[in-house]
């Protein structure tokens, strides 16, 4: 299967899980790319202001992952303006993770998650896995990101 991870990235956090994932697919016989999406305003809060540079083009992949990280309890702008921009991702399988500080997944990822999956569905497609990995204690996120890998495990 070819698979394309999609990230928006800014501490390298989100990036790192992505290559967990990358080196999972790859064992398991998948041919899998990492691409990044990006902004000239990262740091932008208003989705319909976001100016992208980086805009990956999915038509190569049979699944994709999305990647992002919170940012002020929902998904981040950047993800969001690349998400809305897309024509429909029918035919693909989709998967989605977020990473965020705080603790809980009640604390802005379980939200960011829904808004992925909500754009997702408006684009023709379900999430059909999804992972939060929060990013304060280091044991807990280590574990997070096992779970998520597991998660995602997809067999040739």
């Amino acid at each position: 299967m070819k698979i394309g991870i999609i990230i928006h990235s800014q501490t390298g956090h989100t990036l790192s899980v992505a290559h967990k994932l990358r080196e999972q697919f790859l064992n398991a016989g998948h041919t899998v790319s990492i691409e990044r999406v990006a902004a000239s305003n990262d740091t932008e809060t208003n989705v319909d202001s976001i100016a992208l540079t980086c805009v990956p083009k999915l038509d190569k992949f049979d699944m994709l992952v999305f990647g992002a990280p919170v940012r002020g309890y929902m998904l981040s702008p950047v993800m969001q303006a690349y998400l809305r921009q897309l024509q429909s991702l029918k035919g693909k399988v989709v998967l989605g993770f977020v990473t965020q500080f705080f603790p809980k997944p009640t604390m802005g990822g379980n939200q960011a998650i829904e808004r992925l999956s909500a754009i997702c569905r408006s684009k023709g497609v379900e999430v059909t896995k999804t992972g939060i990995i929060n990013w304060l204690n280091p044991f807990k996120r280590k574990k997070l990101i096992v779970e998520t890998v597991d998660k995602f495990q997809i067999r040739v």
